[in-house]
């Protein structure tokens, strides 16, 4: 069932009308067709919502942990019960394959929840140290700004660990893909959250994104999006000195060591970059490899690539569904035509939508080989099915070209010997690391170094960035 609340803003406890009366078509990627049209807020809708989430938070911040795990297990039950409508949310909102909405996206969302009330039971907001007891306690009204390409799994990655830090929070889900975010804000309805605790006003970023993170009642930013527009955000929050945690963009290097058997690794890793049609930050879009094997990698990635099913998100047999929108095909057009104009090959895929394919914005899984990391196509976050292979000389080599950028979020090695693998991932200037193709795990931090952002996410690495800590001297003498 799709949400019902699409001209409404979830305010203290209730759907309430917005101030504004501005409106948003919601596209399907992959019909190009409006499939609802959304309210947008603008700052006297996010003075409401922050005014809302202060008046709760005198209580809620006051709240015991048993109380919170309770809201949570609640929260859990309804989200479970309504994983069919989340998951058929994100697959028109923004494309996702069926398979993928149902096994990923909209299941992500609800790891997030469960790992958050894990990390409640078992977190310690206590210690003593010497004569000082030292607390943590939550930092307050959080305003939650959340990405198109994940939205369930950023949405439960910020709610969870605030709500379980005892915070009261502001969510601006992306404009781009609400739908989901609606769904969610019904489940958080029915499961009893307490008024004022959970809000959701629709808007764009330079309206109601800029609103929150300026504005003096908020205590914390957490953000997920681009670097740029990162930036912005934490400029306006500068003045008011507030807490800004930012998962921002990424152009991960995958290191093939030359001791590997490639054709098992350069198979899996230009299939797993593809998921979601290469919209995640993290993906492992530049690839390197010896430079003595270009060849051989660029034809397995080829045979691969050229499998790889692009259709309809509705056909079952789809593994990969269109990009977002117009204007995020068009840049991923642009870049590719790039690539092509500096001299990299194209191997499979290229510009353009796939063959006997007319309508939505369908972008060929696209292999570029005898890359330079100089070229534009090794340096931007292209964020659409699009990779690079990279030559390298040796194994410092690799590692020198794995750092040589502005991004540190990702990165993968793989090899035949492990342990050289992990040395070799040690070395990597990046939040996170896959050895060996090892999936990522939802109790473990994600997040970046560099222009990647600052702050972690998942888990107890995630609730830590929602407390304060204070410390009480002679409280324990």
């Amino acid at each position: 069932m799709a949400p019902t609340h699409t001209q409404k803003f979830y305010i203290d406890g209730q759907w309430v009308d917005p101030v504004s009366t501005s409106t948003l078509d919601v596209i399907n990627p992959a019909t190009e067709e409006v499939v609802a049209t959304i309210a947008l807020g603008d700052e006297k809708d996010v003075e409401h919502a922050v005014a809302a989430a202060r008046k709760a938070f005198e209580t809620f911040s006051e709240t015991t942990r048993e109380e919170r795990i309770s809201l949570l297990e609640k929260i859990i039950e309804v989200y479970s019960r309504r994983l069919g409508d989340l998951a058929e949310a994100v697959s028109i909102e923004m494309g996702a394959p069926v398979s993928l909405a149902q096994g990923a996206q909209a299941p992500a969302g609800l790891g997030h929840l469960m790992f958050g009330l894990e990390a409640l039971k078992n977190f310690e907001f206590e210690e003593k140290v010497n004569s000082t007891t030292v607390v943590r306690e939550p930092v307050g009204v959080c305003a939650l700004i959340t990405p198109w390409n994940w939205p369930l799994n950023q949405i439960g990655a910020k709610v969870a660990p605030a709500l379980a830090a005892g915070c009261t929070v502001v969510l601006k889900p992306s404009e781009i893909a609400p739908l989901s975010g609606l769904v969610f804000a019904e489940i958080l309805d029915e499961a009893g959250v307490p008024p004022g605790v959970f809000n959701l006003v629709n808007g764009d970023g330079p309206t109601v994104g800029v609103a929150l993170s300026s504005h003096p009642e908020v205590d914390m930013v957490s953000f997920t999006g681009s670097t740029r527009a990162g930036i912005e955000v934490a400029r306006n929050a500068a003045p008011t000195v507030k807490r800004v945690a930012q998962e921002l963009g990424g152009k991960s290097a995958n290191i093939i060591l030359d001791d590997d058997a490639l054709a098992d690794s350069v198979a899996r890793d230009v299939a797993a970059m593809v998921v979601n049609s290469g919209q995640s930050c993290n993906a492992g879009s530049r690839i390197l490899v010896p430079a003595g094997r270009m060849d051989e990698a660029a034809e397995i990635a080829k045979e691969t690539a050229a499998k790889i099913v692009v259709g309809s998100p509705a056909d079952e047999n789809t593994q990969i569904g269109p990009v977002v929108s117009q204007a995020q095909f068009d840049k991923i057009q642009r870049l590719i035509d790039t690539g092509v104009d500096e001299g990299a090959d194209v191997v499979v895929g290229g510009p353009g939508r796939p063959e006997g394919v007319d309508v939505g914005y369908f972008v060929k899984p696209t292999v570029f080989a005898n890359v330079t990391n100089d070229m534009t196509i090794a340096r931007e976050e292209i964020f659409g099915p699009v990779m690079v292979l990279i030559g390298y000389q040796d194994e410092d080599d690799a590692v020198r070209i794995a750092n040589d950028s502005s991004y540190g979020l990702g990165g993968m090695v793989s090899s035949a010997d492990t342990d050289r693998a992990r040395k070799v991932a040690r070395k990597m200037r990046t939040g996170t690391v896959h050895i060996n193709g090892a999936p990522l795990a939802m109790d473990s931090p994600f997040g970046g170094y560099k222009q990647s952002g600052n702050g972690r996410e998942f888990g107890k690495f995630g609730m830590e960035e929602f407390l304060e800590v204070k410390s009480i001297f002679g409280d324990n003498a």
